[in-house]
């Protein structure tokens, strides 16, 4: 039987922080079913109290996320005397920059969050990824940071989405044989263009998984080995003859593909620096 947990997020700002790190923590265990009960906002000791009252109803694990010390300090001494176990994700990383930085913590709640020009561009990326997604605005390519290209169901749309939300303007092409691509795409010079490429097996599961989500035919071409491989063949060959880095999406999650293409974009701007 799956073991059960309420799990309490309390924090005196969105409480976004503290969803990302309970998900990045809980993924490392397996069979637990948890009750996620996000408390955001949390600012007066009232509030806190109302709060706690419902955590003692559906005891579990509270991570919190407190800068005011006077209403941190209640937290503290409320769930002891509760018996409640109260954790602070973020003091030893804080603990540790002040260490090494020689500056005290500003104590600002959601300061993580200030609309500064990183945000705004953050934001821009992911209008500019969206309105370019599966081929679309082939003029604008090269205002990109980074386009994907791939056969169809190579993970390039969440993977674009993935990177626009860390500040990378993405554009994704499919490569079709039917249907190449504009010669445009191979005289682009701002941005990175990475392929991706999968095995044929797991490509042909997902493809037949979509089609039956989709209530189509579970076969055609587009699930057929020989079709696939030709496709992928395709793309592959495009890949080489270009020299474009590339990436097998079979055994990756998105965070992974994500990852491995910033690596390249990283070595490039370090390789443009030192060059």
């Amino acid at each position: 039987m799956a073991a059960g947990l309420d799990l309490h997020l309390l924090s005196d700002s969105t409480g976004e922080t503290l969803e990302l790190i309970a998900k990045a923590c809980l993924a490392q265990f397996d069979g637990v079913e948890v009750k996620q009960h996000l408390w955001p906002m949390v600012r007066s000791e009232g509030h806190l109290d109302r709060v706690l009252d419902d955590v003692e109803r559906r005891p579990g694990l509270v991570l919190y996320t407190l800068v005011n010390s006077t209403i941190r300090r209640e937290l503290e001494q409320k769930t002891r005397r509760r018996g409640i176990y109260a954790v602070s994700v973020l003091d030893p990383v804080v603990h540790a920059l002040s260490a090494v930085l020689g500056q005290e913590a500003k104590g600002r709640p959601g300061r993580q969050h200030a609309l500064d020009a990183a945000y705004f561009a953050r934001v821009d990326a992911i209008q500019f990824t969206i309105a370019h997604d599966d081929g679309v605005g082939a003029e604008n390519w090269e205002e990109a940071d980074i386009i994907l290209a791939g056969v169809s169901r190579t993970s390039k749309t969440p993977t674009s989405i993935y990177l626009a939300n860390r500040g990378y303007k993405v554009a994704n092409i499919p490569l079709v044989p039917e249907a190449p691509p504009p010669p445009s795409l191979f005289g682009l010079r701002h941005p990175l263009l990475v392929g991706l490429t999968t095995n044929p097996d797991r490509l042909i599961q997902i493809r037949r998984n979509r089609l039956l989500a989709l209530n189509q035919a579970p076969e055609t071409d587009y699930v057929d080995l020989e079709a696939v491989n030709a496709e992928l063949g395709f793309a592959r060959r495009i890949f080489a003859d270009r020299g474009w880095p590339v990436i097998d999406v079979t055994r990756r999650s998105i965070e992974e593909t994500a990852y491995a293409i910033v690596k390249l974009c990283n070595e490039r701007i370090d390789s443009r620096v030192t060059s």
